[in-house]
């Protein structure tokens, strides 16, 4: 098992008891833990994909505009956070593991550890209705 910044440790412990959902990447982009409320909006438990690097969760969560538009993982809120080390916030729609599409909102943020260093970034959404 990886040994990971107590940052992060206590980054997901607080996402376990948060009614929002949350997402939390490390500072290559590889998923490290997304609480129970994100579970119903990405289409699976936690506990059954666990985490996985960054070019996986680019093939199984779609990410498209309102349009339909394609989204670069670059473009999206946590990309933005990760890459540019900045908060981001983004309306999207979202393919979740169970093939359902839902529009979302995202704000994420760079999570910074002790002196400085870049650790990942954490990502909060919900779902939204479209009008």
């Amino acid at each position: 098992m990886p040994q990971y910044a107590i940052e992060l440790i206590l980054l997901k412990q607080l996402a376990s008891y948060l009614a929002l959902p949350v997402f939390i990447a490390d500072a290559e982009g590889d998923l490290l833990f997304y609480n129970e409320p994100a579970e119903a909006l990405l289409g699976r438990r936690y506990d059954e994909a666990g985490e996985m690097p960054v070019d996986e969760l680019a093939t199984i969560f779609a990410l498209t505009e309102i349009d339909g538009t394609p989204i670069a993982s670059d473009d999206t809120p946590i990309g933005i956070a990760l890459l540019k080390k900045e908060p981001a916030h983004h309306r999207l729609r979202l393919r979740g593991l169970d093939g359902v599409w839902r529009t979302i909102e995202a704000t994420a943020f760079p999570i910074e550890g002790h002196g400085g260093s870049h650790l990942g970034a954490v990502a909060m959404f919900w779902e939204v209705s479209t009008p």
